[in-house]
Parts: C-alpha cells; sequence; structure tokens
C-alpha cells in the first residue's frame, strides 16, 4: 500500500486500500530498464579503465618494486614492500621538494586566478564583435599544445633576437639584457616558466567565470548601483559570492594541473637549471629516468597523487557541507 490511496468502509472509517501485486511481466520490464544505464555506458567505461585505472594500477604496482634499469634488459625485479615510500619519506630532499612544489603551486595558481578573473570581467565589457575575437584568441591560446608553445616562449627570450629581451632593453630600466639567457639562469627559468603556465591557464578559467558571470540576476546588480553602490562594492557584495563555487572548483583544478607541471620546465630550462629546487614532478623524473630507480620514482609518483586526493577531497567536503549539488 501507498500514501494517499485510501477507501471508505460501511462504518465511514478510513482504511488503507489494498494494491494489486504488479504483473510478472512489467517487473521483468522494470528490471530489463534499469541495466540499460549500464550497458549504455559499458564502453565509455572500458575506455576509461584501459587508459586511466591500468596505468594507476601498474604505477602502485610498480612502486613496491625495485625496478631498475637491470629490469628493462632482464625483467627481473623483486618486491620491497614499503621500503620505498620510507625512504622517501625519511629524506629530506622529498620535504624539500614538497614546500617548493607548495610554494610553486601557489605562486602559479594565484596568478591564473586572479588574471583570469581579471579577464572575464573585461569580456563583460567589450562590444560583441571584439568579445567574440577575443574568445577566439583565448581558445587558441588554450589549445596550444605545451610543447609548441613552450617553444615559442623560448624563442621569445632567447639571447639576441629575442623579443622580450628587447622589450625590457627598451624601457632603458634594467639596461641591456638582449644578449641575457634567461632559461640558463635560476630566476629568470622560474619567472618564464610562471609565465608560461599562467598564460596557458588563464583562457580556461576566464572563459568559465565569464560564463558563470552572465548567469548573475542583472537585476541585484542594477538595484545596488541606484542605491549608490560602487563597481568594486557590486563586485565584492554580489558578483564574488555567486562566483563562489565557480572560483572553488576552477582553484582546485588550477592546483591539480600546476602541482604536476613538469612538461614545462623540462622544455624551458631543462632539468640541469633547476635540479637544485626540483619539485616533486622533476623530483620524480630525475629519480625514475636519470637516475634509472623507476620504483622510487613511481613511488614519489603515488605519494604525489596522494597529496592531491587529499587536497580534492577537502574540497568536495566543504561543497557537501555547503549544501552544493554536482
Amino acid at each position: 500500500m501507498t500514501v494517499g490511496q485510501t477507501e471508505a468502509n460501511a462504518a465511514g472509517e478510513i482504511t488503507p486500500r489494498r494494491l494489486r501485486p504488479a504483473a510478472p511481466g512489467l517487473r521483468r520490464k522494470a528490471s530489463a530498464g534499469m541495466h540499460v544505464p549500464a550497458i549504455l555506458l559499458t564502453p565509455a567505461g572500458l575506455v576509461i579503465a584501459a587508459l586511466t585505472l591500468v596505468p594507476i594500477g601498474y604505477l602502485f604496482f610498480t612502486s613496491f618494486t625495485d625496478y631498475d634499469k637491470r629490469t628493462l634488459f632482464t625483467g627481473v625485479f623483486n618486491f620491497v614492500g614499503f621500503q620505498q615510500y620510507a625512504g622517501i619519506l625519511s629524506s629530506a630532499d622529498f620535504w624539500a621538494a614538497l614546500v617548493r612544489t607548495v610554494l610553486f603551486t601557489g605562486a602559479m595558481v594565484a596568478g591564473s586566478v586572479v588574471i583570469g578573473m581579471g579577464v572575464s570581467q573585461l569580456m563583460l565589457r567589450l562590444g560583441v564583435v571584439v568579445r567574440y575575437l577575443v574568445t577566439i584568441v583565448l581558445i587558441v591560446a588554450w589549445a596550444m599544445p605545451n610543447v609548441a608553445t613552450s617553444k615559442v616562449w623560448v624563442w621569445l627570450f632567447q639571447p639576441g633576437y629575442g623579443v622580450i629581451p628587447w622589450l625590457i632593453t627598451q624601457l632603458r630600466v634594467f639596461g641591456d639584457v638582449t644578449q641575457t639567457d634567461f632559461t640558463n639562469d635560476f630566476w629568470g627559468a622560474l619567472i618564464i616558466i610562471w609565465a608560461l603556465v599562467v598564460w596557458q591557464a588563464v583562457p580556461f578559467i576566464a572563459l568559465t567565470l565569464y560564463a558563470a558571470q552572465t548567469q548573475i540576476d542583472q537585476s541585484m546588480i542594477e538595484a545596488a548601483r541606484i542605491d549608490g553602490a560602487s563597481e568594486w562594492r557590486v563586485y565584492i557584495s554580489i558578483t564574488l559570492p555567486f562566483l563562489r563555487p565557480t572560483l572553488g572548483l576552477m582553484t582546485i583544478l588550477s592546483i591539480i594541473w600546476d602541482f604536476n607541471v613538469i612538461n614545462q620546465i623540462i622544455l624551458v630550462a631543462g632539468v640541469q637549471v633547476l635540479k637544485p629546487i626540483a619539485t616533486l614532478g622533476v623530483w620524480s623524473y630525475l629519480v625514475a629516468f636519470q637516475s634509472s630507480d623507476v620504483g622510487m620514482g613511481a613511488a614519489i609518483a603515488v605519494i604525489t597523487m596522494i597529496l592531491l586526493l587529499g587536497i580534492t577531497s577537502i574540497y568536495i567536503r566543504s561543497l557537501l557541507k555547503s549544501g552544493e549539488e554536482f
């Protein structure tokens, strides 16, 4: 029986009405229909498992072995259990690399989000034609491969004929820097890599925030302006609270992307320039491919992944507490 299905007896009392059992054929159709979504999702699930779950599983497996250069030729390896993890967590190099990774990631995420917010605000104030042109430019910049983008940035800072050193020289503040090799300088390489990563991340953040801002009720903004609120006050009191879930998502995605930055470092400066301040990603690369200790490199990668999962879980927990729906 269900609520709301009642009938009156001879005494005028309301009693529940008995429901007829569903026909067997209907039950079979309902149970068969429940399997349709699973069947439709099976091909995509198999692709995800083949491209994501299997490599991650093999990474975990390798981190518990002494897989090295000898294994590449002989296929022989030994299980060492948590020996790799114990060695990493007790190493001063790991904690130093972790601190450097957090600081570098924080600088890149802050730059990406702040500049992305500024670009999204600019797009709201542009005309239709100019806005479309800016959107196309942002999409093209975002779609460029890391290798091509990194090589272009290296060319821009080339000593002798690079555009950026020439522009800096024209400012007549830092002197003549046209012959300076920024990619072989510690701080110069860091600045180039920071600018490159931020330049690649801004388009996605700006377009996402712009799309979110177009959903704000304009009557609220107009009412605030009529009451005398400044543009800055409108942004802080109305726009920013509305964008908070989107900003949270953009921030956590930027942390995941920037925490694993390694391609740009190697392509712009090479591992030798940044070896003294290797991040976790660079350190994992150096250990696995330069020192040929693949098992140790895999363990570093697993620890990095666990750290990112911890950060992601904190964000998801805050969303659940605030009642956000996925």
